[in-house]
């Protein structure tokens, strides 16, 4: 198992993409943490993965609350030993389809800072104690807008971006300190939102390979980021895109 005695924590532990990732970091051997705003549905996500036979704990936790993720790490960090992986699917409201001359600021700014506000707290958090150590990674996630031309993103496209540039100047702070900052840019996820590729065949048109990212794809990268296979990557958004976008 590729994360066997890992700990690793992981924000938006009860949504689609965060369950996902959480139960594969479980399968591969790590001890998870799973993070998020609503007990209920973390402690079931929990459920699953210890049915499965790995080991879980959750903690109610809102990742853009700075003094409240820092409390968590500390917590982990001190009862674990360490933080060895941390993971962001935190989701945020965007609204879309409008386009930018027409949007309102408000919902222009929101996804920017929404966005960029838990990557930072979550990761800044991570950071300061895999420093200490000297050793750990930490996981942000971004998607194609960050790169592609797409019009009527509202304020998502720069939040991804943000995400990625965040990414490289974290990894360029913490980098001699044995710690890596990597990014996952994925196109979209159809599980995400409830559809197949045949319902968006504007997107699956952009891609060289014809169709769209899985979850279980995601997953499988988050997990090779995460390990030792992957000790010389840092500072980079790894392009999880089918090839709709290039860089």
């Amino acid at each position: 198992m590729r994360l066997e005695g890992k700990t690793a924590v992981v924000y938006g532990a009860a949504g689609t993409i965060g369950s996902v990732v959480a139960r594969t970091f479980s399968r591969e051997g790590a001890h998870v943490h799973l993070v998020g705003r609503t007990k209920a549905t973390l402690d079931a996500a929990a459920e699953e993965i210890r049915t499965a036979g790995g080991v879980a704990e959750t903690a109610v936790v809102d990742a853009l609350d700075r003094a409240a993720v820092d409390a968590h790490a500390r917590s982990v960090d001190a009862s674990a030993g360490g933080i060895d992986i941390s993971f962001n699917a935190v989701a945020v409201d965007v609204e879309q389809n409008v386009p930018l001359v027409d949007m309102p600021i408000e919902d222009f700014i929101g996804p920017i800072d929404g966005l960029c506000r838990t990557h930072f707290i979550t990761a800044t958090a991570a950071a300061r104690h895999m420093m200490e150590r000297g050793s750990g990674v930490i996981i942000l996630l971004s998607a194609t807008s960050a790169k592609e031309w797409r019009h009527e993103m509202g304020g998502f496209s720069p939040a991804c971006a943000a995400i990625e540039a965040l990414t490289r100047s974290l990894a360029g702070e913490v980098g001699r300190k044995g710690v890596r900052v990597v990014g996952i840019r994925t196109n979209l996820n159809p599980e995400t939102i409830g559809v197949t590729d045949d319902d968006v065949p504007e997107l699956v048109r952009d891609t060289i390979l014809g169709r769209l990212p899985r979850l279980t794809e995601l997953a499988g990268t988050a997990v090779y980021l995460a390990s030792d296979a992957a000790a010389a990557v840092t500072g980079v958004a790894v392009n999880m895109s089918c090839g709709a976008v290039f860089g």
